[in-house]
């Protein structure tokens, strides 16, 4: 081996040892530390009770307590950080205990304070059992009863022969209580009454927050303020906020206004209510229910709001009516004055029923000032085997009874007479109804009107023919539900045999019978159903009113009296005919003017 390879050699052999007597050392290093931690003592923790101050104190080794040291006068104790002074004592230094009579009070710190006619103290438990007028008073919260233990260790007391807590805002009485003076959280149970300026609550099971003042309610619980009353089975309240938020089908009674829903949530200070699921909101002051599964209303502000399988019910009149839409919404006007009025918005998909009425549209609009209720974008009405249609309906409402109805742009009224498809048709621009108690006595239609009409021999209810009449304005005169008499304005038409009827002549150009589409009960308003493709009205082109040129077509209908027409005169053969209906038996000729019989 070269001088150099020796060399390498040993130098391999050098580092190794040296590696060896580092891991040596560290590992000796290790041990010397390890050594030196157990050899440091344990912190000790007094856990004794001590004894600070008696006027007296003395022994009694034959009587009831011979183990115990009688203390009288001034007596004073110390345990971990807490102070009990006395009248007496009997002190048990063996268990490290002790009892207290007169005058027991006990300060832990700066904040808490316990006082009672007698306690039992266990040290090596931390336990203090109090017992006759105790009071325990914590920052700002004080517990009243007659029976309080306290647990040092968790911070806790209970009562349980009933109690009362008092802060600045909240009185609460229960049979059984609990208090964490360390979270400042309570549990009461049993006959619980929670009372402020502002409402009393009674559950049975209620948790409280003393730094929020919020109250948590378990199990049937009830909340009265003034003529408001909340039910609820799980709740929470903000006694500082003056907020609810409620849970398992509750019920908030505002008055004569009522809501329920699986969950309420009430701001007081915003007059702001919240529902969810299966809301409910009556209003038995004028007689309707809001159905929906999301429901807001703003008191303030009088707005409402409700999506979600919304639904109204009107019980108002004899039926009730329900209304669906994919929205409603509700605004108030002139709130706290003498004025104040609302405007309902129903949109869209609307559907309505009732036992004699049914109707559908996009959207619609009731206003309570002047009570008109207008139908918006494809309006359809039925009333028993009647069928009304428009570009926009409007209704006028008296005392709560339709007085009035407009039909604006490509009116159509159709009549099923029979089962064999025959159908007494009236289509004009515009169309105009009037009501007596209810009940329709006049119909109008203006503007390009034709009629196609089948007169009824009353002796056999078997048809007279076809009427097919074209004028500029019609008005039928109604009684009972029956027709009594036409007017018309230079009609002219012609009268077909039944046996002569021609296919073609049949329906009107825009006839249209859309009994696939009508509501058929109260659960059939969530059924949308389209018009067939090509029975849609055609889109009318509407012009500015101040644009208006003599001869366009306008969206109001001309001003049309609902007074009795004035007599025609003889000598004018331009002057509008009024004629009764034919008599029973005979059969009108066909003429030039067919649906104005012949006296």
């Amino acid at each position: 081996m070269t001088e150099k390879g020796n060399k390498t050699q040993l130098l391999r052999g050098h580092r190794k040892a040296f590696m060896l007597i580092l891991c040596l050392l560290t590992f000796g290093l290790t041990l010397g530390m390890q050594a030196a931690r157990k050899k440091q003592p344990r912190k000790k923790v007094d856990e004794r009770v001590y004894l600070e101050h008696a006027d007296r104190l003395s022994y009694d080794r034959f009587g009831r307590k011979p183990d115990a040291q009688i203390l009288n006068g001034h007596v004073s104790f110390r345990h971990k950080g807490a102070h009990l002074t006395c009248d007496s004592a009997y002190f048990f230094e063996a268990s490290n205990s002790f009892e207290a009579f007169g005058h027991v009070k006990m300060r832990q710190g700066d904040t808490l304070t316990l006082n009672s006619e007698y306690a039992f103290y266990d040290g090596n438990e931390q336990m203090a059992r109090a017992r006759r007028n105790v009071v325990l008073k914590h920052r700002g919260t004080v517990l009243y009863t007659d029976s309080l233990d306290y647990d040092r260790l968790y911070n806790l007391g209970y009562f349980f022969e009933g109690g009362k807590m008092v802060d600045k805002e909240n009185v609460l009485t229960s049979d059984w209580g609990e208090y964490d003076t360390e979270l400042k959280e309570a549990k009461f149970n049993y006959n619980v009454n929670l009372k402020n300026k502002k409402f009393l609550l009674v559950t049975d099971t209620l948790y409280y927050d003393v730094v929020t003042k919020e109250a948590h309610v378990v199990g049937p619980s009830t909340i009265t303020s003034g003529k408001s009353v909340v039910n609820t089975n799980e709740g929470y309240f903000d006694s500082r906020r003056d907020r609810t938020r409620l849970f398992g089908r509750s019920t908030l009674v505002d008055g004569e206004k009522e809501m329920i829903g699986d969950s309420l949530f009430r701001d007081e200070k915003k007059g702001t209510a919240e529902g969810f699921g299966n809301v409910i909101y009556n209003d038995k002051s004028n007689k309707n229910e809001l159905h929906c599964d999301y429901f807001w209303y703003d008191e303030e502000k009088g707005y409402a709001h409700a999506t979600k399988n919304a639904v109204l019910v009107d019980y108002s009149q004899k039926d009730t009516l329900w209304l669906h839409g994919d929205t409603l919404k509700m605004f108030s006007y002139n709130l706290n004055t003498d004025s104040v009025w609302r405007e309902m918005h129903c949109f869209h998909k609307v559907r309505a029923y009732r036992k004699d009425v049914q109707a559908v549209c996009d959207s619609l609009v009731y206003n309570t000032k002047d009570s008109v209720l207008t139908m918006y974008k494809d309006p359809i009405t039925w009333n028993a085997n009647r069928q009304l249609l428009g570009e926009k309906i409007e209704v006028f409402m008296k005392d709560s009874t339709i007085h009035e109805a407009h039909v604006l742009g490509q009116a159509s009224s159709i009549e099923k007479v029979d089962n064999e498809n025959h159908y007494n048709q009236v289509s004009s621009k515009y169309m105009l109804a009037f009501f007596v108690k209810g009940e329709i006595s006049r119909s109008d239609a203006v503007g390009s009107v034709q009629t196609i009409y089948y007169p009824i021999d009353e002796k056999d209810s078997t048809f007279h023919g076809l009427n097919y009449l074209e004028t500029d304005t019609m008005k039928m005169y109604i009684e009972q539900r029956k027709l009594q008499k036409i007017w018309t304005n230079k009609a002219k038409g012609t009268t077909y045999p039944m046996t002569q009827i021609p296919p073609s002549k049949l329906y009107l150009p825009n006839f249209a019978w859309f009994d696939y589409i009508r509501p058929l009960d109260k659960n059939d308003i969530f059924e949308w159903r389209e018009k067939k493709s090509g029975t849609e009205l055609r889109e009318t082109r509407r012009r500015p009113p101040l644009q208006t040129l003599a001869g366009d077509e306008t969206d109001t209908p001309p001003a049309v009296s609902s007074e009795e027409p004035s007599s025609p005169s003889t000598d004018n053969p331009s002057a509008p005919t009024e004629s009764p209906l034919p008599p029973a038996g005979e059969s009108s000729p066909q003429t030039e003017n067919p649906s104005l019989p012949q006296n």
